[in-house]
């Protein structure tokens, strides 16, 4: 595959993507980044812009692609394999049984959270063993907006997930270098260049409360068309005395 953005793609892609890696200091030179592939358009995507931007920072670091089976049946990774290919790297695949856990086990009647927690650990072992120091992952502007009003209509708290995220258990730093692009600038980049998708085989897909949100975020953007912008300006510049403020010290009683 020919590495090769248009303008518009330059300055809606690249563009961001490197000015938050570069803003948060997110890749040093001689990091091993494992890269966690879905066979989704997001994950696919991040790989394909990391191996672009491999080729102009001033500084060298490796690119690790890592692909979980999760156990589901007819799932076959072998378009996805061929990508990674045509992009220089090498595939590296970890069979797991999470399918089963979940469903046949567990018998999750919500399952998504047990999911992400066992994808999570065995991802982060994994690119341990692989000398990785480094996980990438692909979530995006709509994801971060997602994922805050998750937290404000079902955790009954204010917050988002971080551009950078170390984890001291076991030594390994976690990047979201495309938390500045929009989710339909990745649409229609995956459609412009033929990246293939996987699809996703999950019989809880499509059927969460992410879900949910995402129609919310739609909806308001219907109305707000510069949510996601302005969401992105305000996340970036959280004021603490904006909020109301409890002194635990104090016995209110």
């Amino acid at each position: 595959m020919i590495l090769k953005l248009s303008n518009s793609e330059n300055k809606r892609l690249l563009k961001p993507f490197r000015k938050t890696i570069l803003e948060y200091n997110m890749i040093e030179d001689g990091d091993r980044v494992a890269v966690g592939l879905s066979g989704g358009k997001d994950s696919s995507t991040l790989l394909y812009l990391l191996t672009l931007l491999q080729r102009q920072l001033p500084f060298h670091f490796e690119i690790v692609p890592i692909s979980l089976t999760l156990g589901f049946k007819g799932m076959d990774l072998s378009p996805l394999q061929k990508y990674v290919v045509s992009l220089g790297h090498q595939l590296y695949i970890k069979e797991t049984n999470i399918s089963q856990v979940v469903f046949d086990i567990r018998q999750e009647k919500n399952p998504c959270s047990l999911c992400a927690n066992l994808r999570r650990g065995i991802l982060y072992d994994y690119a341990k063993e692989l000398n990785c120091n480094k996980i990438a992952y692909g979530h995006h502007l709509d994801d971060g907006i997602e994922t805050f009003f998750m937290n404000l209509l079902f955790g009954g708290k204010l917050g988002v997930f971080k551009p950078v995220s170390y984890m001291d258990r076991l030594d390994i730093t976690l990047i979201r270098p495309m938390l500045a692009i929009e989710e339909k600038n990745i649409i229609q980049f995956v459609k412009a260049k033929q990246i293939p998708i996987i699809h996703n085989p999950c019989p809880a897909d499509k059927h969460t409360k992410r879900e949910e949100m995402k129609e919310l975020v739609h909806a308001l953007s219907e109305k707000y068309p510069n949510i996601r912008q302005n969401f992105l300006h305000a996340v970036t510049n959280v004021r603490e005395e904006d909020f109301w403020r409890v002194d635990k010290r104090l016995n209110c009683n």
